[in-house]
């Protein structure tokens, strides 16, 4: 097939790579503009960008795409079979999912229909799924309301964070691509519709969604902490200033009614938290300060048995 593929970080880059490897051609690269990064606001380019560029296929990055007659009649000179979106970053206009013959394909983070949204890995963890997977879409006007292609479920190991199960959708999910494109050519693959009534939102993360709420549980704390890693983190407050929640787990020992209140010993950090249970804080890092462990950490603080958190 004559592609076109938008894109933009590392979860599309195993997807290029794939439908390249099965033979496919791909006319061109969409990607997003490179941006700053760091104090410096050094300009960094996509890893999609750098993968394309390395192959020696196009690469265009239009800050806006909506009305962008440049692209609009680029994409129509060439007439692609299937525009391929992974992760690109920006919502696909009406002129654009009409253009090819097999429609705008994405691949999506999720078993649709639950968790449509722009963080949908992130979510299923955060609400202790144990498993997820990728899902192969016709993309229409709607948010990730379009007709399924393909789905494939991955369980969610229970230690597993937002970063590891990234890397392990964007391997099945490149696989997944291929196979979607060789049924959409031999006509093996057909859409359907999704269930509506069955769809959840996975909105984008704020930074406040990292803030612990110790009235939760541990394990809803815990499932929070792996849900939301690298960003936005999990975090709450020390002696009024801001204390990052580096590590975590559930710990075995149980808490009591004083939500928030510090558990300290035998070099150990524990909090009681929601319905008597405790979050064990393994490794903490304080505003502006180095990370440490536990054991660090109420060395140099003298953190003591009964103080608060989240105040």
């Amino acid at each position: 097939m004559r592609i076109v593929f938008c894109g933009t970080p590392e979860f599309a880059v195993p997807t290029l790579e794939a439908v390249i490897a099965a033979g496919h051609e791909v006319e061109f690269v969409v990607t997003q503009p490179d941006r700053g990064v760091g104090r410096g606001m050094v300009l960094q380019a996509p890893p999609v960008k750098v993968f394309a560029v390395n192959r020696g296929i196009p690469v265009v990055q239009p800050e806006k795409i909506k009305h962008n007659l440049e692209l609009r009649e680029r994409l129509e000179r060439i007439c692609p079979d299937v525009i391929l979106v992974v992760a690109y970053g920006r919502i696909i206009p009406d002129w654009m999912l009409s253009l090819p013959r097999f429609g705008c394909i994405n691949l999506h983070g999720s078993l649709l229909p639950k968790y449509r949204g722009a963080a949908p890995i992130q979510w299923a963890i955060a609400n202790g799924e144990t498993h997820t997977g990728v899902t192969t879409m016709r993309l229409e006007a709607g948010l990730d309301t379009g007709p399924m292609l393909l789905a494939q479920v991955v369980p969610i190991g229970v230690e597993e964070t937002a970063e590891d199960v990234f890397e392990g959708l964007s391997a099945v999910g490149s696989a997944l691509m291929v196979k979607t494109l060789a049924g959409l050519e031999d006509g093996s693959v057909r859409a359907v519709e999704q269930d509506h009534s069955l769809a959840t939102l996975a909105p984008i993360l704020r930074r406040e969604d990292g803030l612990i709420d110790f009235s939760r549980t541990a394990t809803e704390i815990y499932n929070r902490w792996r849900g939301f890693q690298p960003w936005p983190g999990a975090y709450t407050t020390l002696r009024g200033k801001k204390l990052i929640v580096a590590r975590c787990s559930v710990d075995r020992v149980p808490g009591d009614e004083n939500v928030g209140f510090v558990v300290a010993q035998d070099g150990t950090l524990s909090v009681n938290t929601g319905q008597r249970s405790r979050i064990l804080l393994e490794e903490v890092q304080m505003e502006g300060k180095k990370r440490m462990s536990a054991a660090e950490f109420l060395r140099g603080y003298q953190v003591k048995s009964g103080e608060r958190v989240g105040l």
